[in-house]
């Protein structure tokens, strides 16, 4: 009775190790575990557990990191470098234009602050690395993006203590740095994202947030006079404003067209490089879910008190893990889909080669 309790427990352990790995060694190592134990022996050996468990983790890591070595993925991950670069260049530039083109609609030394350094670094930094995306030198274009990351560190990230707010608020932007970067240092052929996209949705990722800032700037630049002496009529939408309702509507239009183009290059690839590119970007959009959902109130109370209330130990971890899980979550429903599709066309291939009648 003691070797069958003895039996079970070791499979119990072995259940730890991949079932591929089971498959084919699972007798032969029970039997060779069976073998050493004592007469008697009802409990696994402490440096068996040790062993065991060890060794399954790391058989699983193995079994879980080959199947990101599949090439929808380095295409997922080159298109998605690319992408998120044109838009981080595209918030840069924005900003930077911001600055640099007065509005209309505010008074005489309301302006904007003149860019600095930084603000032209950003831009330039990220224009270079699309060119070094485009061009095929991905060492390049991934130690830029890098040094993006590392840059929100430095400049950004000390101010943790003092105006929270705005590095709770910059939390996004690092985030897509991040997914560059990361995605950016997966090997990949030279020039690799122009195969993949093809010329027409190259285009569209390129053009459209040309689009978007010109519409943006445009309207900056177009927007109703500030006026002291009787007052102005406008439509506002957003931070759109127009002294015609009509062209209001035209400024959306462009920006919903603009946006649609992205939209429709991606959704165009083929499905596994499509699921990939949206599993990568879902991080983002959670952590910038969670921010405005959960922290917003954080946010109003941090503006009404006059001075910075820190966030606690259980909110800064919610914003570090909610990435990362997100992502992991997304990796096997997409491993779960891909299987089951895998499943569904091996069953119509046997159907079809089954003899009629039978």
């Amino acid at each position: 009775m003691s070797g069958d309790d003895l039996e079970r427990r070791y499979r119990r352990l072995l259940a730890v190790y991949p079932w591929e790995h089971r498959r084919v060694y699972e007798d032969e190592m029970l039997a060779v575990l069976l073998a050493g134990a004592r007469p008697g022996q009802r409990l696994p050996a402490a440096v068996d557990v040790r062993n065991l468990v060890g060794a399954g983790l790391r058989a699983r890591l193995r079994v879980g990191a080959r199947g990101f070595t599949e090439p929808s993925w380095a295409d997922a991950a080159t298109v998605t470098g690319l992408l998120v670069g044109v838009v981080l260049l595209t918030v840069a530039g924005k900003a930077l234009l911001d600055q640099l083109v007065l509005t209309r609609s505010l008074p005489p030394g309301f302006g904007s602050a003149r860019p600095d350094l930084v603000d032209w670094l950003r831009v330039a930094g990220w224009a270079g690395v699309c060119a070094a995306v485009l061009i095929g030198w991905r060492w390049v274009a991934a130690g830029l993006a890098w040094a993006g990351v590392f840059s929100w560190g430095a400049l950004v990230a000390p101010q943790t203590a003092d105006n929270p707010t705005y590095v709770v608020d910059t939390l996004p932007q690092f985030a897509l740095a991040v997914v560059a970067a990361a995605a950016l240092t997966v090997p990949v052929p030279r020039r690799r994202a122009i195969e993949v996209l093809g010329v027409r949705r190259l285009l569209a990722l390129l053009l459209a947030p040309v689009a978007v800032v010109a519409l943006l700037v445009t309207n900056r630049v177009t927007s109703p006079a500030f006026s002291v002496v009787g007052g102005v009529s406008y439509q506002v939408f957003y931070d759109l404003e127009s002294s015609s309702e009509l062209v209001l509507w035209l400024y959306v239009a462009g920006l919903a067209v603009a946006a649609s183009a992205m939209v429709v290059a991606v959704a165009t690839l083929t499905p596994g490089v499509r699921r990939r590119i949206v599993v990568m970007l879902l991080p983002v959009a959670a952590l910038a879910l969670a921010i405005d959902s959960t922290l917003a109130g954080w946010v109003t109370s941090t503006m009404h008190m006059g001075h910075p209330i820190p966030l606690v130990p259980a909110q800064w971890a919610m914003l570090v893990l909610v990435g990362p899980v997100t992502f992991l979550a997304g990796v096997l429903l997409v491993r779960r889909r891909e299987e089951t599709l895998r499943m569904v066309a091996l069953g119509r291939d046997a159907d079809r080669e089954q003899p009629t009648g039978q």
